[in-house]
């Protein structure tokens, strides 16, 4: 049997009402994986480099295995970036290739760093009109309840292309289930993490696309936008995002 094992995490409070977001994290496992993973999430809230969480929410639910959707790990490629504004720049140019318009790339930058702190979920855009389709405000569209289908295999990969850790894991997990989303055109991401640099353009058109700098180290503000095509029905898109259970599978 296989549970999903989440937490989200603030101080001051609970976020988004009066809180502010340190740390979430969620992953499915085995009932004899899951002590480990509790702890390790208690941890993470608690010595996390935005804070020490004074507010840790765990949620614990059995996966029905009839309920499981798969799809397919993006594959990666990296663009090497030395600053800030040379790593959107990248990010601009991906995501016109990849068939976002010239207006929708700009809002959804503006958009972005018009944050002054980090949203739970991501910004929905059209990807034609660059109208925004979520009406969630601060709070956005959340992508969850996916991991990979084998953790052991997918992290031994990670850790051959020099990217260990929760970060890298975590991101090309998420990018994989909102590429095969209902609709998806692109996304964009940078962390919200202060040491955290690096973002990516997501597309099942072209994989994951690591850029390796693309805000200043100590920013706590970060983001994403899901581009989505024209007429996408956002109620299912939402409901795709927010509560499918999807395993990613290795290439």
């Amino acid at each position: 049997m296989l549970y999903s094992v989440k937490m989200r995490s603030s101080l001051g409070g609970v976020h988004g009402n009066g809180g502010r977001h340190i740390s979430g994290a969620e992953r499915i496992v085995t009932e004899e994986e899951m002590e480990n993973n509790v702890l390790a999430m208690l941890r993470r809230a608690r010595t996390h480099e935005r804070g020490s969480a004074d507010f840790i929410q765990l949620k614990v639910e059995e996966v029905k295995p009839e309920s499981i959707q798969y799809c397919p790990l993006l594959p990666m490629y990296q663009m090497v970036s030395h600053s800030k504004e040379e790593g959107r720049e990248l990010a601009k140019k991906e995501l016109l290739r990849i068939g976002v318009s010239e207006t929708a790339v700009h809002n959804g930058f503006a958009e972005l760093e018009s944050l002054t702190d980090s949203m739970r979920g991501a910004i929905v855009m059209d990807a034609l009109t660059g109208e925004r389709l979520d009406d969630r405000k601060e709070r956005g569209v959340r992508c969850s309840n996916m991991d990979c289908e084998d953790v052991a295999a997918y992290e031994s990969q990670m850790k051959a292309k020099g990217l260990g850790g929760d970060h890298p894991r975590e991101a090309l997990v998420l990018a994989s289930k909102v590429a095969y989303g209902p609709g998806t055109v692109a996304e964009l991401c940078w962390s919200d993490d202060p040491d955290y640099v690096t973002g990516y353009v997501g597309s099942k058109t072209y994989g994951y696309g690591r850029i390796t700098v693309m805000k200043d180290k100590g920013d706590p503000v970060g983001g994403r936008v899901f581009f989505v095509k024209h007429g996408t029905d956002v109620k299912a898109y939402d409901e795709y995002m927010q509560n499918q259970t999807v395993l990613v599978r290795n290439a």
